[in-house]
């Protein structure tokens, strides 16, 4: 092919970095022009022409373009469980401490844990969700209480 230098798909370096489309980059002058679809390397010397052997890295230029994916994190729910013998105050102490919620909403979750055998405290990231569970079973041991609490994913 005359006046064009072949990319990373060219049939006689079969080189190319996880790539099967062909970038034609022709030669005008001593202007290059270039027209990427999909990240492609190329090798090109310094007067423009296609380095013999193909490969000559020091006069390689890489062009990638990336977009970055973001992915919301997982959600976990933390419930606490009913027993019989934790007393009610002390649940409604542990909803307002841990998980700041008014005293009415606390007397609510706990009325619901109390009736229903469980109730949720809220919803939070994987890391946060385990922080919380930690601390409300670490209080309850240390006041002597039965109480549970869990996660689970939502």
């Amino acid at each position: 092919m005359t006046g064009s230098v072949l990319g990373a798909g060219d049939a006689r370096s079969n080189r190319g970095i996880g790539s099967t489309h062909m970038t034609q980059v022709p030669l005008q002058g001593t202007a290059i022009s270039t027209t990427l679809h999909r990240p492609a390397r190329l090798a090109i010397t310094a007067s423009g022409s296609r380095a013999p052997g193909g490969d000559d890295r020091s006069n390689t230029a890489i062009i990638t373009r990336t977009k970055p994916k973001t992915k919301k994190p997982s959600l976990y729910r933390v419930l606490l469980l009913n027993d019989d013998y934790t007393p009610m105050e002390f649940v409604v102490l542990v909803v307002e401490r841990f998980f700041n919620k008014s005293h009415e909403d606390a007397y609510h979750i706990m009325m619901h844990v109390h009736q229903n055998g469980v109730g949720e405290c809220g919803v939070f990231t994987y890391e946060v969700a385990e922080t919380k569970v930690t601390q409300v079973m670490d209080f309850a041991r240390k006041h002597q209480h039965p109480l549970q609490c869990v996660m689970e994913k939502k």
